[in-house]
């Protein structure tokens, strides 16, 4: 059996879709798994022990005559099932010109006429608490059953080595793609100050991070312990295995989430404009959230979050995060 993943969205949503590979793998253990993202993503995947072959979709240059070449690739290479975990067009054209004899995606994708199998991906504007991975996992059910798989990363022994030497230590990663999922600054400077001394800190992140993070630094009292910045410096799988040994994590409902999910890894959860009821909540045996402890008639005010607040008062960040401490 030879099966293609599609999902060229964000780094969370591949980590997400890990859990149809972890599936598909215990049912079909002999099967060929291909996985198809966009460029910037694929370092997730390195050295995955289920996956064939990463196929990468550079959407920012070139992107049709990308597309082209990619459709022509896939097709060569006979897949009995496309899996299209996204909802956009382009995902929806690819799987429908694979030439697969199975082609399964989501309802909501606007080319899901001609696919196979169409399956229904409901999010309602309040969420009704089902997670993304079990909605994921929906793709497959027909070829598998209805037991739930959790995403899962791989970092090497080298992934290891590389974050080794640091001991009792926390990983907060304080950034965020959208501003009303972001916890402000001042909020992740008080958490740090409340956190026993004898604990390090160590802030992850992207390259475009560091200055966040820096400013986040420059404002912490005296402390003890260790404390560093390490935006841009880590690999995704870096990180992974960073926060797979940490006391805790302290993440906004971004991709550092799902990395704490895929790793098992301890993990409190800051949830401003959105909710855990939309679906991204972590998956984790040590999973915390923390959202405000007040009503606000304006909360969630959309799934993926704003660049700026709709209402101008951000209250949805109003959060007492010295009662989201949650070490041992």
């Amino acid at each position: 059996m030879k099966f293609l993943i599609i999902q060229t969205a964000f780094i969370g949503d591949v980590v997400l879709a890990t859990a149809i590979v972890e599936k598909l793998h215990n049912h079909y253990p002999s099967s060929s798994i291909d996985f198809l993202l966009r460029k910037g993503n694929e370092t997730l995947l390195y050295d995955h022990p289920y996956v064939e072959k990463v196929l990468i979709f550079d959407k920012k240059n070139h992107k049709y005559r990308n597309l082209r070449f990619m459709i022509r690739f896939i097709r060569e290479q006979k897949y009995d099932y496309v899996i299209n975990v996204q909802r956009f067009f382009t995902t929806g054209l690819i799987t429908a010109l694979s030439g697969a004899k199975h082609t399964i995606g989501f309802d909501k994708n606007p080319l899901s006429y001609l696919f196979s199998q169409r399956v229904k991906h409901e999010i309602s504007a309040i969420g009704d608490g089902t997670h993304e991975v079990t909605r994921n996992l929906k793709l497959i059910e027909k070829l598998t059953d209805t037991t739930f798989f959790k995403p899962k990363l791989y970092p090497t022994l080298e992934d290891y080595k590389k974050v080794s030497g640091t001991k009792d230590y926390v990983c907060i990663a304080p950034a965020s793609v959208w501003f009303t999922k972001q916890l402000p600054a001042h909020k992740w400077v008080e958490l740090i100050n409340k956190l026993p001394q004898d604990v390090a800190v160590l802030l992850l992140g992207a390259k475009s991070d560091f200055d966040l993070c820096s400013d986040i630094l420059s404002k912490i009292e005296n402390r003890k312990s260790k404390i560093d910045n390490l935006a841009g410096k880590l690999t995704f799988l870096q990180s992974a295995a960073l926060m797979k040994n940490a006391k805790m994590n302290y993440v906004n409902d971004s991709a550092p989430l799902h990395f704490a999910s895929a790793m098992n890894a301890p993990v409190t959860a800051f949830f401003c404009s959105t909710v855990p009821a939309f679906g991204f909540g972590p998956l984790s045996d040590d999973s915390h959230l923390a959202e405000i402890d007040f009503e606000l008639n304006c909360r969630p005010c959309g799934l993926h979050g704003y660049d700026k607040c709709p209402q101008g008062h951000f209250k949805c960040s109003d959060i007492d995060v010295t009662r989201n401490i949650n070490l041992i």
